[in-house]
C-alpha cells in the first residue's frame, strides 16, 4: 500500500512539472521537432475524422469508436506540450505553428488542457452509451481544436 501511494505521488509530481521551452540549437534540430509535432497532429486528425462524420450523421453512432478515439485523443493531448518544448522560432523552417505558442505558453497549455478535458468528457458519454449527448461531446472536441487553431496555427 505504501509503495502504491509513493508511486502515485511520484507520478503526480512528475506530471505537474511544467515543460519549459528550450531554443532549438540548429535548423536540423528544429526541423526534427516540427516533424514530430506534425506526426502528433496527423494522429489527432485521423482520430477526429470519424467523429466529424458521426456528428454529421454520415456514419451511425458507435460508442466503441467514440471510446477508442476519445482515449487516443486524450493520450495525444497529453503529449502535445512535450512536443512544443523545443522553441523553433529562430529558424526558417516550414511550420504552421505561430510564434505566439512560445510567447503565450500558459494560454497554449490551457488550450491543450481543454482538449484533454473534452476527450475525457467524450469518453464518459461514449461509455454511458448516451446517444443524446454524443454530438455535443464531439462538438466540444472540435471547439477546442478551433480555439487553438484560431490563436496558434497559420492558415
Amino acid at each position: 500500500m505504501k509503495k502504491t501511494i509513493a508511486v502515485m505521488l511520484s507520478v503526480s509530481l512528475l506530471s505537474s512539472v511544467a515543460v519549459i521551452a528550450q531554443p532549438a540549437k540548429s535548423a536540423k534540430q528544429a526541423a526534427g521537432a516540427i516533424e514530430a509535432r506534425q506526426a502528433i497532429f496527423k494522429l489527432v486528425k485521423s482520430n477526429v475524422g470519424i467523429l466529424g462524420a458521426m456528428n454529421k450523421g454520415a456514419v451511425p453512432f458507435d460508442a466503441e469508436i467514440l471510446q477508442t478515439n476519445s482515449k487516443r485523443l486524450e493520450q495525444l493531448s497529453l503529449m502535445i506540450e512535450d512536443y512544443f518544448a523545443l522553441d523553433t522560432t529562430k529558424f526558417d523552417v516550414k511550420t504552421e505553428a505561430l510564434d505566439d505558442i512560445w510567447k503565450n505558453k500558459a494560454d497554449y497549455k490551457e488550450k491543450i488542457n481543454a482538449l484533454t478535458a473534452a476527450s475525457v468528457e467524450l469518453n464518459k458519454v461514449a461509455t454511458a452509451g448516451d446517444e443524446g449527448k454524443y454530438k455535443s461531446a464531439i462538438g466540444g472536441i472540435f471547439k477546442t481544436c478551433k480555439g487553438c487553431h484560431d490563436s496558434y496555427k497559420a492558415d
